[in-house]
C-alpha cells in the first residue's frame, strides 16, 4: 500500500483475532468480568481515521458495503496501539551506553548529547528516526522529552503532525546545574514553551507536556512559573522525573531544605495534578504516594532502565494499594528498549523479585487502555471500539521460529500473550496503523517515512 492510498477518507475492514480492554482486568491470573473484548475471529471497520465497527466477521461481512477492502490477517492479533508514558527521543543514539548511575550518566551522555540538538537539522533527522523506530515495535502515542532548545520540539512535533499521529511533547525546563548551552533563562524557557503551546497544542493529534526536566535542575522560580501556566490552561500536560535514584533524592533535600520531601517540592509549585506524569518513582512511601493518588497523577513505570541504570524496583503493588494511577514507559535513553513488549518483560521481571508477578492481562492493558486513562486520553485511544482512533497494532504469534513453537502450544489466549511477553521484539509486529493509515509493514520501511 503507497502513501497515496493511505488518507483519512478510506474505508477498509481489517480480518484477525481481536483485542481490547474495557476496563482494569484486576491481578487474578482470570480477568475481572467484563474487562476483556476478545473476538476471535473478528472484523475492525475503519473509516475516516476512526475504528467505525468492531463485531465477529461473521456478523459485520453482510453489512459491508460491496467492494470494500478486506485485509486478511487471520492467524494474527490485533490490539490498540501501544502508548509510551515516557521517553526521550533526544536521547536516541546514547541507547546502550556503558553504565553508571543516573547522575554520572547525566553527565557523561545526556547532557552532551542533548546540547546536538541546537542545530535544526539534526533535530529533523532524529525526529523522523525515532518515530520509524516507535511504530516498527509498534507504539502509536508516546509522551515525549524534547531537548531545552525549541527547535527540537518544533521538529518533532513536525513529524509527528506529518505522519497524523497523536503525540505528546514538550521543551525540557532548566536554568541551573546543566551545560550552558542546555540551560534557560529562568522566565526564557517559560516564553519559549508559551510559543510552542501556541503553535502546536491541540494542532491535530498533537498535545504540549510541560517538561522541568526534574526538580534539581529547575529552580524555585522556574517551578512556580511552570505551575501558572498550569493553571492558565488545564488542558495541558506536565512531565517530569521522581525518586529515581537515592542520589537524587539526596541532592534534592540540599536543594530544596524548606520541603519536606521530594514530591513537595512539585507540590508547593502547583505540578501535581491529574495530568501530570512523574517518571520512576521507586523511591516513595506509601504517604507521599497517597498524595499523588489524590490529585490523580501517574508514575510512569521505567522497567528497563531502573534495571540498567542500577536505580531500584518499582512495588507496583503499593501504589495500586493506594488506587495511583501507574503508566508504562520505556524512558529511552536509559531503558534498553523501545519496545513495548520488552518493557512488559522487564516488567515482569521486576515483579518477580518483589514477588508480585505481571499477568499478561495486567501488562496489555497497561500498554494500552491503562497508559490512556493515566494520560487522559482514554478518551480518543487505548481501545478497539466505535468512534475510537483507528491506532492499532497487528501483533503475528508465530513472528520468529521459536515464538511460533511457544504458541503453537499455548493452551489459552493468556498463554500467548505472556508468550508475546517473553519472546517477542519488533518482528512480531506485522504492521502499525495509526489514524487510520499503515504507517509501518514489517520486512519493510515506514510507508510514511522519507
Amino acid at each position: 500500500m503507497s502513501p497515496d492510498e493511505m488518507t483519512h477518507n478510506d474505508s477498509r475492514v481489517l480480518r484477525a483475532e481481536l483485542l481490547s480492554f474495557d476496563a482494569d482486568p484486576g491481578e487474578a491470573d482470570t480477568p475481572a468480568e467484563g474487562s476483556v473484548c476478545h473476538l476471535a475471529d473478528g472484523a475492525l471497520w475503519i473509516e475516516n481515521g476512526r475504528i467505525r465497527a468492531v463485531e465477529d466477521y461473521a456478523t459485520l461481512a453482510p453489512q459491508l458495503p460491496e467492494g470494500i477492502d478486506i485485509i486478511d490477517h487471520r492467524g494474527k492479533l490485533i490490539v490498540p496501539g501501544f502508548i509510551d508514558s515516557h521517553v526521550h527521543y533526544v536521547q536516541l543514539e546514547i541507547m546502550a551506553s556503558y553504565g553508571r548511575q543516573l547522575l554520572d550518566w547525566l553527565g557523561d551522555y545526556t547532557f552532551p548529547e542533548e546540547c546536538r540538538f541546537a542545530a535544526q537539522e539534526h533535530a529533523e533527522l532524529l525526529s523522523e528516526a525515532f518515530l520509524n523506530e516507535m511504530l516498527r515495535v509498534g507504539t502509536t502515542t508516546a509522551q515525549v522529552f524534547c531537548s531545552s532548545h525549541p527547535v527540537s520540539v518544533d521538529a518533532f512535533f513536525s513529524a509527528s503532525h506529518r505522519r497524523g499521529l497523536r503525540m505528546l511533547a514538550g521543551k525540557v525546563l532548566m536554568d541551573r546545574h546543566a551545560p550552558d548551552a542546555l540551560c534557560d533563562d529562568t522566565l526564557g524557557g517559560i516564553r519559549d514553551s508559551e510559543r510552542l503551546i501556541a503553535d502546536w497544542h491541540g494542532k491535530g493529534r498533537l498535545g504540549f507536556s510541560l517538561t522541568p526536566r526534574f526538580a534539581p535542575t529547575s529552580s524555585r522560580a522556574q517551578l512556580d512559573a511552570t505551575g501558572g501556566l498550569m493553571r492558565n490552561d488545564p488542558s495541558l500536560w506536565l512531565q517530569t522525573h521522581l525518586a529515581e535514584n537515592t542520589g537524587e533524592i539526596d541532592w534534592v533535600a540540599e536543594l530544596f531544605p524548606d520541603s519536606r520531601d521530594y514530591l513537595a517540592v512539585y507540590e508547593q509549585s502547583g505540578l501535581v495534578g491529574p495530568r501530570s506524569t512523574f517518571a520512576h518513582g521507586i523511591h516513595l512511601d506509601q504517604a507521599m504516594r497517597g498524595r499523588l493518588a489524590e490529585r490523580g497523577a501517574n508514575l510512569a513505570f521505567c522497567p528497563s532502565s531502573n534495571l540498567f541504570l542500577g536505580s531500584g524496583l518499582f512495588d507496583r503493588l503499593a501504589a495500586r494499594e493506594m488506587d495511583l494511577n501507574i503508566s508504562y514507559a520505556s524512558d529511552v535513553g536509559g531503558g534498553t528498549d523501545l519496545s513495548g513488549l520488552a518493557t512488559l518483560k522487564a516488567a515482569y521481571q521486576v515483579g518477580q523479585l518483589k514477588g508480585q508477578p505481571l499477568t499478561a492481562w495486567q501488562g496489555f492493558f497497561g500498554l494500552t487502555l491503562g497508559n490512556a486513562r493515566a494520560l487522559s486520553l482514554d478518551g480518543h485511544i487505548g481501545r478497539l471500539a466505535p468512534g475510537m482512533e483507528a491506532d492499532l497494532v497487528v501483533l503475528d504469534p508465530a513472528a520468529t521460529p521459536l515464538l511460533a513453537r511457544r504458541t503453537a502450544r499455548s493452551r489459552s489466549l493468556a498463554e500467548t500473550l505472556f508468550a508475546l511477553m517473553m519472546l517477542g521484539d519488533d518482528r512480531s509486529v506485522a504492521e502499525t496503523w495509526a489514524g487510520g493509515r499503515l504507517q509501518h509493514r514489517r520486512d519493510n520501511q515506514s510507508p510514511m517515512a522519507g
